[in-house]
């Protein structure tokens, strides 16, 4: 037993073996597993995500509990799920060929377009994502870029929750994912220029035909 290291999971002691993982360390304490463990049939991949301040450090960081392995002194706290107040709806069996997604995805995550540039979602990301530049990307048009930046997105909604604009930019990624497999994609700069066209920004002149 003189291996076991001792570290504070949610407020009680826990010894655990150095090569045990934050959740089998939580797991093998006798303690109750009732949320939080999407790996054991409980919910989704990415819900264990939690706190955690290694011994020494001042800095709190994000973790996924069951990829990160504990530290003798470290401090887990588990951030339970939570639903924000706007959810958005959306069928994609309903978009249009393509032209129109600029429309689309403002239509259904008009809060994206307000992105602050805090960086605050990629501090939060466990995954260690550019989840900034993917929302930026969304919000061009670029879906095959979104779909490579959020390919490993866990849907943990870390990012959600530290976004102070209520973006919850993995949900955004995900739709960028499915839309980028549900249709083929068109040009970016003439998705633009529709748009552009169809609100007036643009005006588009045509010379009559010489008689």
């Amino acid at each position: 037993m003189s291996d076991l290291i001792t570290l504070t999971i949610d407020g009680h002691e826990v010894k655990a073996s150095p090569d045990s993982s934050i959740i089998q360390a939580y797991a093998r304490s006798g303690s109750a597993l009732t949320a939080n463990v999407g790996c054991m049939g409980q919910g989704v991949c990415g819900s264990c995500r939690c706190m955690i301040r290694k011994e020494g450090d001042r800095e709190v960081t994000t973790a996924l509990a069951c990829e990160t392995k504990v530290e003798a002194g470290m401090q887990v706290s588990f951030i339970d799920y939570f639903i924000p107040e706007h959810i958005q709806y959306y069928d994609v069996k309903a978009v249009g060929d393509g032209w129109n997604w600029l429309d689309d995805t403002a239509k259904a995550f008009p809060e994206a377009q307000h992105c602050r540039h805090c960086g605050g979602c990629n501090r939060a990301c466990p995954k260690g994502l550019q989840v900034e530049a993917g929302v930026a990307q969304v919000v061009s048009g670029d879906f095959g870029a979104a779909s490579d930046t959020f390919d490993q997105c866990v849907m943990c909604n870390l990012c959600t929750l530290s976004c102070p604009e209520h973006i919850r930019p993995n949900h955004l990624g995900l739709f960028a994912r499915r839309m980028q497999a549900a249709r083929t994609l068109r040009p970016v700069d003439l998705m633009r220029r529709l748009q552009e066209i169809d609100s007036g920004k643009m005006t588009v002149t045509f010379e009559e035909e010489a008689v």
